[in-house]
């Protein structure tokens, strides 16, 4: 931070959130934007994928079927099967598997050279999976099993509670589960790429201009800056695989969660 300080002295923009704004790719009066192109391309990527590797199955598979058999039994047994349970999670196999994969190729774009920008640190498109996805499929499940009342009463009133605290208790769990969950569900993910995204520009603009432009006394420091640059590319490339599994896992504990008998 200290040759961030002297930087801005001599014209150093450090970068921040308006480097996430990125605006229309084909000029002014249109749409269609960077991360809207690589979320339609990493669909491609991954339906490809799974097309690809399933054509030709075989007894003993090639790498290219083990990597795909492998991502597709991690999703359905060490996310569905374990948090939705192993009576009722077949049915959400592929969409956990599909959120799963979805969202590690948009983190993942935020390291892929000349792309480098992941797609989750835009708000609207976690936002976007968490609203329009997972919050209408665990309540839908919830109410399909336990009936409209019989769902509320088990998403608002915890088993064993005591009478007097319910007024105080329900209003809670309500907000907890119909309000607060689907949006920090979007917010995990939004916030690790963003942070993560942005503290790469700081090490790697700077180092930069510390090369660059910067007096010869500081142009030293601007290894350091790069070494840093390195580093956190190899920590956010664990960060994103990371986040692209919690919130898969979180989705299928969602729809267990409805689907329980119990609170």
């Amino acid at each position: 931070m200290g040759a961030l300080v002297l930087a801005q002295g001599d014209g150093f923009v450090a970068p921040g959130a308006k480097d996430f704004n990125l605006g229309p790719i084909f000029g002014e009066g249109t749409f269609v934007t960077k991360p809207m192109v690589l979320a339609v391309l990493a669909a491609v990527i991954v339906g490809a994928f799974f097309l690809i590797a399933s054509r030709n199955l075989k007894i003993v598979p090639s790498k290219f079927q083990f990597a795909a058999e492998s991502i597709y039994d991690f999703g359905r047994n060490n996310i569905a099967r374990e948090q939705i349970g192993a009576k009722d999670f077949r049915p959400f196999v592929p969409l956990i598997l599909g959120l799963f994969s979805f969202i590690l190729v948009n983190n993942i774009f935020g390291i892929v050279p000349l792309i480098q920008f992941p797609v989750m640190s835009h708000i609207g498109f976690p936002l976007a999976l968490s609203l329009l996805v997972v919050y209408p499929v665990y309540h839908y499940v919830g109410f399909k099993r336990h009936g409209f009342v019989g769902y509320l009463k088990k998403e608002t009133v915890p088993a064993g509670a005591p009478g007097f605290i319910l007024p105080l208790l329900t209003p809670i769990e309500f907000l907890q589960k119909f309000m607060i969950n689907p949006i920090t569900l979007a917010l995990r993910v939004f916030a690790a790429m963003f942070a993560g995204h942005l503290l790469l520009l700081v090490f790697t603009l700077g180092g930069e201009y510390l090369l660059l432009e910067a007096s010869a006394a500081l142009k030293p420091v601007s290894i350091v800056s790069f070494a840093f640059a390195i580093i956190l590319t190899f920590l956010e490339a664990l960060i994103q695989v990371l986040q692209a599994y919690i919130f898969a896992l979180l989705s299928a504990n969602y729809i267990g969660a409805a689907l329980a008998a119990e609170h």
